[in-house]
């Protein structure tokens, strides 16, 4: 379902995805998206805070802790559990949820970007259902995107 802006989300049983159009290299997009230190501008529903721990670029079976906030502070630590480099990054939430991003080349500089809350690896994903996903994350997927757009499009594509 495409939305004015751009924006296409996409929801099955388990996932929620959005995708954008960005105004940048495939390269440039991936090595922006595997710094953890940019999480807290890339993230549409700003849960994400800063960063605790971890490499300054993550690698597949890197961990990393990030500073959280919904209603209360917490952190969090999650793990890399896909890459491919230049098109793929996937990390685990400690209760098996992943977030992914891909990254495919669009011509002309340009990159579809797309990210996707995947609950089909959870623990117990009748509890995450219970709590109202995957659709609650449908704004925040969709929101996350466009922040990786705004900020390429104010780095002028670099």
């Amino acid at each position: 379902m495409a939305e004015e802006d751009g924006v296409d989300t996409q929801l099955t049983r388990d996932t929620v995805s959005a995708s954008t159009m960005v105004d940048a290299p495939p390269e440039a997009v991936f090595d922006y998206l595997r710094r953890p230190a940019n999480h807290a501008e890339i993230n549409g529903d700003h849960t994400v805070r800063g960063t605790t721990s971890g490499p300054e670029q993550l690698g597949l079976g890197d961990s990393f802790g990030m500073k959280m906030k919904m209603g209360a502070p917490y952190r969090i630590r999650s793990k890399v559990v896909e890459l491919e480099p230049d098109r793929k990054i996937a990390w685990r939430h400690p209760l098996g949820h992943k977030w992914r991003w891909e990254v495919e080349p669009a011509g002309e500089g340009k990159t579809k970007v797309t990210e996707t809350f995947d609950m089909s690896s959870a623990l117990f994903p009748p509890s995450l259902r219970l709590m109202g996903y995957p659709k609650g994350h449908a704004k925040n997927v969709a929101a996350s995107v466009r922040n990786m757009a705004a900020h390429f499009a104010g780095a002028g594509g670099s």
